[in-house]
C-alpha cells in the first residue's frame, strides 16, 4: 500500500527546503559580494592605466605634437633641464635673441651661453598665449607671445615680448631649427643692459 504524507509534514519538508535555498542563496551573495571587495582592493592597489598600457594610443596630429614640443621646450628652459631642452633642438639650431647680438649657430655655442644665463636666474617663470601653428609638410613655424619674470642676480626683472620657432620633422619628430625672441617690453630698465638678461632664450 502505498503512504501519504501527511499535510503538516509535506508542509515542514517543505518550509526546510525553502529555507535551505535560502540559505544557499545568502551564502552565494556574500561570497560574491567579498570576490567584489578583494577585486576592488587589488584595482586600487593595481598601478593607473597609462597610455601605454591600455590599449592603443591614438597618435598626434603635427599640431599637437608642435605644440607639446613648445610646452616641453619652455619648462626645460625655465628649470634648466639642459637634456630635455635639446632634445626639443636641432644640433644646427640658429637662436637669434637679442637686436644687439649677433646669431647663436648650433645647440654646443648656444649651450654655454644658457648655462651662464640660466646661472643668474631664480623664481624663472614663462607663460606663454596666443600660439600660432602652421604646418606644411615637413616644416611648421609657430609664433606666440610669452610673458617672462625671475629674479636676476637678486633683482626682480620681467619682460614681454614674442618668440617664432621655425621647425623640422626629423626621422619622425619635431625639432626646433631656428628660434626668433622678440622683447616687446622689459622691466625694470636697468636689467637691459646685459645681453639677454631679462628676456628668455
Amino acid at each position: 500500500m502505498e503512504k501519504r504524507m501527511r499535510p503538516e509534514n509535506w508542509c515542514a519538508r517543505r518550509g526546510i527546503v525553502a529555507l535551505g535555498v535560502c540559505l544557499l542563496m545568502f551564502i552565494a551573495g556574500a561570497t560574491a559580494a567579498n570576490a567584489q571587495q578583494k577585486d576592488k582592493k587589488n584595482k586600487n592597489n593595481s598601478p593607473l592605466p597609462t597610455a601605454t598600457t591600455n590599449g592603443p594610443t591614438i597618435p598626434l596630429s603635427d599640431e599637437q605634437q608642435i605644440d607639446y614640443l613648445i610646452s616641453t621646450n619652455l619648462g626645460a628652459w625655465q628649470v634648466g633641464d639642459v637634456d630635455k631642452l635639446h632634445g626639443t633642438y636641432g644640433d644646427d639650431v640658429t637662436i637669434v635673441q637679442a637686436p644687439n647680438l649677433p646669431p647663436v649657430v648650433g645647440w654646443n655655442n648656444y649651450l654655454p651661453l644658457y648655462q651662464q644665463q640660466h646661472a643668474r636666474m631664480q623664481q624663472v617663470r614663462m607663460d606663454r598665449a596666443n600660439t600660432v601653428v602652421k604646418v606644411n609638410g615637413n616644416c611648421a613655424w609657430a609664433t606666440f607671445q610669452w610673458d617672462f619674470s625671475a629674479t636676476m642676480d637678486g633683482v626682480p626683472a620681467a619682460s614681454q615680448g614674442h618668440m617664432t620657432f621655425a621647425m623640422e620633422k626629423r626621422n619622425g619628430k619635431w625639432l626646433i631649427t631656428l628660434n626668433h625672441t622678440s622683447v616687446a617690453e622689459q622691466m625694470p630698465a636697468k636689467q637691459i643692459s646685459s645681453p639677454g638678461a631679462a628676456q628668455p632664450h
